[in-house]
């Protein structure tokens, strides 16, 4: 049974305005933003106004860099990249204006410093879109803007536990990762393990891993088709991040579903997917 085609995007009015393939990328990366059940090859040739085995070898650029996924029907739609190009843009406007009042209560709460972050744009990192800071002297202390690792921080465990396989396998295969306290997990197998975990239990922790005697717990912030937008830590020394762990994760999943509902977002279920090894 023939799909419907999607409306054509703004954008697909002025491929032919520019450079076909820079015509062609924004085409495609317009409609599959705008389309929630994503585009076929065919329905993106059409908006595009090109053969299909031209735009062949941009969607395979464009997924290996991910800014797109496809999935087992065919469909193109946004991938991780995108979604955190989107976020980055959105940075000093809707996401953080909707959280901050939510980490404000986080902070309140908890007593310990609340972060909301995302994935940078070459996506082999974390970055801080904001943060308030505990009150107290010795507290758990970053930058807005600042970016750090993905395998050594709650935040990046979080976020690299909902990769596709095919993208989770090309970070441990390509990004070397650094061991900075006795505890950080930089093995494939043992961090296939921990996020493996991090689905099964809709968190991340981390103790000591980055930063010795620091700790934190991180929940992810969901958007409209359900993908991993965000996330919302809490951090803090670790003696006091470990007396009050239940509690902790308690605020910060309370906290990632408040951030998920002010951004029109969808909850995901918890996976029990183990990691494609």
């Amino acid at each position: 049974m023939a799909r419907p085609r999607p409306d054509a995007p703004p954008a697909a009015k002025a491929v032919r305005a520019g450079p076909q393939s820079v015509g062609r990328i924004v085409a495609i990366l317009d409609t599959v933003a705008a389309q929630r059940r994503g585009a076929t090859l065919s329905e993106l040739a059409a908006i595009a106004g090109a053969p299909k085995t031209s735009l062949v070898g941009l969607l395979a650029g464009l997924a290996a860099e991910g800014c797109v996924v496809r999935d087992a029907g065919g469909r193109y739609g946004p991938g991780p990249r995108l979604h955190a190009l989107a976020i980055q843009a959105l940075a000093g406007r809707e996401l953080v204006a909707l959280a901050r009042p939510v980490l404000q209560a986080l902070v309140e709460a908890s007593g310990e410093t609340a972060v909301l972050a995302a994935l940078a744009p070459d996506a082999d990192r974390v970055v801080y879109l904001d943060r308030v800071e505990s009150a107290r002297p010795i507290r758990y202390a970053v930058t807005v803007g600042e970016r750090r690792e993905l395998h050594c921080t709650a935040s990046g465990k979080v976020l690299l536990a909902h990769f596709d396989a095919g993208r989770l396998a090309r970070y441990l295969k390509s990004v070397r990762r650094q061991r900075f306290t006795a505890t950080t997990i930089v093995e494939a197998d043992a961090l296939r393990d921990e996020l493996d975990e991090v689905r099964r239990a809709g968190l991340a922790r981390t103790d000591g891993e980055r930063i010795a005697g620091a700790s934190a717990v991180a929940a992810p912030v969901h958007g409209r088709d359900g993908a991993v937008v965000a996330t919302v830590l809490v951090a803090g020394p670790s003696e006091r991040m470990r007396s009050h762990a239940r509690r902790n994760e308690r605020l910060v999943r309370a906290a990632a579903v408040e951030c998920t509902r002010l951004a029109g977002g969808v909850p995901a279920r918890r996976s029990a997917r183990p990691a494609v090894r």
